[in-house]
């Protein structure tokens, strides 16, 4: 058996492979898409994008290159009235393959390879379709405008204010100066212990309260202590004595939690 010039053939022979290839061809253009193996729709896309080619001469030279390939006249006949009528203003790319997973059984990839029908878009096509684009852009343009003009003017926190109860722009900003302040005293949170504080968001010790306390080992460290630096504050203490009403005892011992002056 003589080996391929090119590639891997299909079937047992040339005149197999020739074969498959007609009868591929024939079920492609009555059907517009059919289901095989990837290895076939590669091989097959050439050989039908070809015949297509022929077709869309429209000559009777021509219909007789196609029927030397295709026995099925009305599949012929199809060919050169309907599909190559569509495919006029395409240059190239008559079929298109997807992909589809495998084969149960075999696990065989398959793909669905499919007469690309679709009207194609020329140049002029889309210069058109720009154009209108362009003259409809700025009709829409001043209604945008509109409404966010509208929008301004409800939206305005002063006009209304000064329409309820007449209150001034400096009454307002009075408050929102006040509406800061408080908010600023509110991130020192008191802790459910007495003389103690949560920690602040940016894990730093608030202002007058220097004793770290872990509320798992309910023990407390002060400055300078062994531990005092790598222990993170779950809770802040002002005195000692605190700590310890609270249940808090010192951390290695009364020796190990001494204060500056004790």
């Amino acid at each position: 058996m003589p080996t391929p010039t090119k590639g891997a053939r299909l079937g047992g022979s040339p005149a197999h492979e020739r074969l498959m290839l007609r009868n591929l061809s024939q079920q492609l253009f009555e059907h517009k898409r059919i289901t095989t193996t990837v290895t076939k729709a590669k091989r097959l896309r050439p050989h039908a994008e070809r015949l297509i080619t022929f077709a869309k001469r429209g000559d009777l030279a021509a219909r007789r290159q196609v029927l030397k390939q295709l026995t099925d006249k009305s599949v012929v006949h199809e060919l050169f009235t309907t599909i190559a009528a569509a495919m006029v203003d395409r240059p190239g790319g008559y079929t298109r393959i997807t992909k589809i997973g495998n084969r149960k059984g075999d696990n065989a990839p398959m793909a669905v390879i499919e007469l690309v029908m679709e009207p194609v878009a020329t140049k002029a096509t889309v210069a058109e379709a720009e154009a209108a684009t362009r003259a409809k852009a700025p009709a829409a343009a001043p209604a945008a405008e509109e409404e966010t003009v509208t929008e301004d003017v409800v939206s305005d926190p002063s006009a209304s204010l000064a329409d309820e109860g007449g209150a001034s722009a400096a009454e307002t900003t009075d408050e929102a100066t006040a509406a800061d302040a408080s908010t600023a005293d509110a991130s020192v949170e008191a802790d459910e212990f007495a003389g103690s504080v949560k920690p602040l968001e940016s894990g730093d010790a608030p202002e007058g309260f220097t004793i770290k306390g872990n509320k798992q080992s309910m023990k407390y460290h002060v400055p300078g202590s062994r531990w005092y630096a790598s222990t993170k504050a779950e809770v802040w203490f002002d005195t000692k004595a605190n700590a310890e009403a609270s249940g808090f005892s010192p951390a290695g011992g009364a020796a190990a939690q001494k204060m500056d002056g004790e």
